[in-house]
Order: C-alpha cells, then sequence, then structure tokens
C-alpha cells in the first residue's frame, strides 16, 4: 500500500472517511432481508453479512488488536469465521461454506460492527499525534477494503438474487437513462511512445499500482466508447457461441461444458433480450454497454470484430489524459451502466464497467509486497488472472485512480464487466 493522501491530513478527516465508508456499507445493506443477508450462490461470492462482518475483522486485526491496548474481541471464534484469505493470520472457515452460517445472525453483526466501530473512535480520538501518523496508511488501506467490499456485496447479492424464479428487486430501479442518440463506434489514434505508467505518488493507492516506470507502447487505436449490447446481439446471432475458430481452447471447453449462449443475466423472451438487474428484470437497452461478460467473451468478441483488447498499459495511457469521472455507485445506490456521452472524444472509460484488457495481472518491474500478513492483500494473487481496468457502476464514488489495477479469472462473469475495443495502427 501507499499513502500520501491530504483527505487523511489530520485526525478528523481520518475520521470522518472512515464513518463515511462504514455508513455506506450499512446502506447498501439495509434495503435488504436479514435472509437476504445469509445467501451465497457460488463459491467465489459471499454473504452480505460476511461482507460486512470481514470488513470489521479487517479493523480489528490489523489495527485495534495492534494498536488500541485496552481493546477487547467482540467474540473469540469470529477470527476464524471472517478472516478471507490471510494464511499468516490462521486459519479460516472455508470460502465455499460461508452461506452456512446462520450463527452469527445479521444483528448479531451489526453488532460487532458496532463494537468495531466505538474502538476505532477511541483509538482515532485518544491516539498521540506519532501514532495517528503510524497507523493513518492501515485506516486508509481499511477504508479502500471496505469499498471493495461494497461493490462485492452488491455483485454477489445481485448473482444470489438471480437464482430465484421470482426475480425480485433488491433496490429501487436507477434514474432512466436519458435514451440519447447512440455513439456510433469510431477508433481514436494514440500516439504511443514512452510511457510511464502506475500510481503517481499523489494520494492513496494499493501496492500493486507500483513501482511507476516507464513502458514503450506502439501507436495504437482505441474505441471511443464501450461495446453494446445491440453489437454483442450481432455477435450472438451470427453464432459465435457455436463458432471455435473465435475462441481460445480453455474458453470453447468451458462455453460447452457451461452452455453459455450469453452474458450473465439475460434471457430471450418473446422475441427480445432480457436482463436481470438489482431492480428486478428489465428488457436490455440496445444502446447500454454490454456487462457481465468474461474475458474469454471479450476476447472473442474483439477477434469476432477485427479488433483486439487493449493491454492495461495502453489503456492507462489513453486514461490519463481524462478526469477520472464517470457512472459510479453514489449515496443514492447502485445503479446500471449507461448509454455513452456521445460529446467525449473517448467516453466511459471511467465507471460503468470494468473493461477487460488484454494483460496478464502480474507484478510490474521491482514490485515487492509490503512486509506481514498484510502483503497477502495483492500480491500473492499474481497468477492465472486478468487484468480490468476503471471501475464500474458498482463501484464507489472516488475509490477509483487512473492506476487502479482489478483482476479476475478469465473466466468470471458476475461483477460488471464489458469491453473496449482496440487495433493497431496501420
Amino acid at each position: 500500500m501507499a499513502f500520501d493522501s491530504p483527505i487523511f491530513a489530520d485526525r478528523a478527516a481520518i475520521l470522518d472517511r472512515y464513518r463515511q465508508a462504514r455508513a455506506q456499507s450499512l446502506a447498501l445493506a439495509d434495503p435488504l432481508s436479514p435472509e437476504d443477508w445469509m445467501l451465497q450462490s457460488m463459491p467465489d461470492a459471499s454473504p452480505v453479512k460476511w461482507n460486512l462482518a470481514h470488513t470489521s475483522w479487517f479493523f480489528e486485526t490489523f489495527i485495534l488488536k495492534k494498536f488500541a491496548p485496552d481493546y477487547s474481541e467482540f467474540h473469540e471464534r469470529f477470527g476464524y469465521l471472517f478472516n478471507s484469505y490471510y494464511n499468516q493470520i490462521g486459519k479460516m472457515h472455508p470460502r465455499p461454506e460461508r452461506g452456512l452460517l446462520s450463527r452469527p445472525t445479521a444483528s448479531d453483526i451489526r453488532a460487532y460492527r458496532d463494537h468495531v466501530d466505538g474502538a476505532m473512535e477511541r483509538l482515532l480520538d485518544n491516539a498521540s499525534d506519532d501514532l495517528a501518523t503510524q497507523i493513518a496508511p492501515l485506516v486508509a488501506l481499511g477504508v479502500a477494503h471496505e469499498e471493495q467490499h461494497q461493490e462485492l456485496l452488491l455483485t454477489d447479492i445481485k448473482h444470489a438474487l438471480s437464482q430465484n424464479s421470482l426475480l425480485p428487486a433488491a433496490y429501487d430501479r436507477p434514474e432512466a437513462d436519458d435514451h440519447s442518440a447512440p455513439v456510433a463506434l469510431k477508433f481514436e489514434e494514440m500516439e504511443g511512445g514512452l510511457c510511464e505508467i502506475g500510481w503517481n505518488g499523489d494520494g492513496f493507492a494499493f501496492d500493486n499500482e507500483g513501482p511507476r516506470h516507464k513502458v514503450f507502447l506502439q501507436p495504437f487505436k482505441l474505441a471511443n466508447r464501450l461495446v453494446t449490447n445491440a453489437e454483442f446481439i450481432e455477435f450472438i446471432e451470427d453464432g459465435a457461441y457455436e463458432n471455435p475458430a473465435l475462441w481460445l481452447s480453455d474458453a470453447w471447453t468451458l462455453i460447452q461444458n457451461e452452455g453459455w449462449r450469453a452474458p450473465l443475466y439475460w434471457r430471450r423472451s418473446e422475441g427480445a433480450w432480457r436482463r436481470f438487474a438489482l431492480s428486478g428484470e428489465e428488457e436490455i437497452d440496445p444502446h447500454a454497454p454490454v456487462s457481465h461478460i468474461s474475458q474469454y467473451e471479450a476476447a472473442a468478441f474483439a477477434y469476432w470484430a477485427g479488433a483486439r483488447l487493449p493491454t492495461e498499459f495502453e489503456w492507462e495511457a489513453a486514461a490519463s489524459l481524462f478526469p477520472v469521472a464517470g457512472a459510479f455507485c453514489d449515496s443514492s445506490g447502485p445503479g446500471e451502466p449507461k448509454r455513452a456521452d456521445g460529446t467525449a472524444r473517448i467516453a466511459q472509460l471511467f465507471g460503468d464497467c470494468w473493461e477487460w484488457t488484454a494483460s496478464a495481472y502480474v507484478a510490474y518491474p521491482k514490485y515487492a509486497p509490503p512486509a506481514g500478513a498484510v502483503g497477502e492483500y495483492n500480491g500473492k494473487f499474481m497468477s492465472g488472472q486478468m487484468v480490468l481496468r476503471g471501475g464500474s457502476c458498482a463501484t464507489p464514488v472516488g475509490h477509483i485512480r487512473v492506476s487502479y489495477r482489478n483482476f479476475f479469472p478469465a473466466n468470471a462473469r458476475w461483477q460488471f464487466s464489458g469491453v473496449r475495443l482496440a487495433k493497431d495502427c496501420d
């Protein structure tokens, strides 16, 4: 991790930021029932109450137990139940079985959060200046971690509720898109050359965003917007899911075994495509970005379209020319990907959908994980994953930077993941 953000310049700012993040997690969970809080629909997802408890465990484990001398654990077994993957901390409850934990109850989890929040506030109020300075980077990391789990809370409950034949709405339907005219797809030329990539030292960043380093890019072209639902429907109707020539070997085996014939949450009804959303099922907007596709599907679409996926370095070089602004999750709650803005030279770089890249998730030159258990946060996953960039409509406002690197296996579809095309220059 890295830290020198002015938002954490003093303990009042630290505490305010902490409170905001903790309150937002509960605001996202409050519309859900206690029964919803327990659901786990697949091993990669977690129940709402586990997400809420795990983020509390993070502050308890990495800050309170170490720096609060009078701190008393809420429950001696919660360390086992809510550790995620930190092997240096100790053993943990099996991930695929998190949904079997009817106890502790939802009210127990709320009490656990209150216990941790009270202890954190006392610690930050009473810490010496030297101690406040020492723990500030860990609070910043904990807040960023909490925000990551806010996004996971939304995507995990969406997947769980999609398994229900009633297709229930978890949240109010977001404000309707303006249904402005669709934006024609075109490619913008990027100069390439020697570029600096990675966190630039201004504000908080995760350790995997650095060290900042130089890469050489050939001139390339980047699509001015994300691929739309309508364009992906053309891909489907052209028989793409039956054409092995478009797919990587592992991808072809997967779609045959799993029977994939469309993005996750799509179904065809009475000649029209519909999708499941956090606000219930709805007709697909043909000109909104396609989402919930795997990297395999993104790469196959790009090949079918006579293009390719950008590398993460091409994406960052282009995105660094634009402000970090877009359709994120704000205090009004989760949304859905929206149509592109036709006035932007390159639209939708931030928010709407995570953008799959052609880059494997590996370490940058001279990268070293932080010492201790906190070093397990990112570094140990640098194998078998692909990089996504830009954030989504479920990502909290203020969480994303141009250097931010998300990563998932190539077959993952339950995140709001989409595709932007790239091409080589002639």
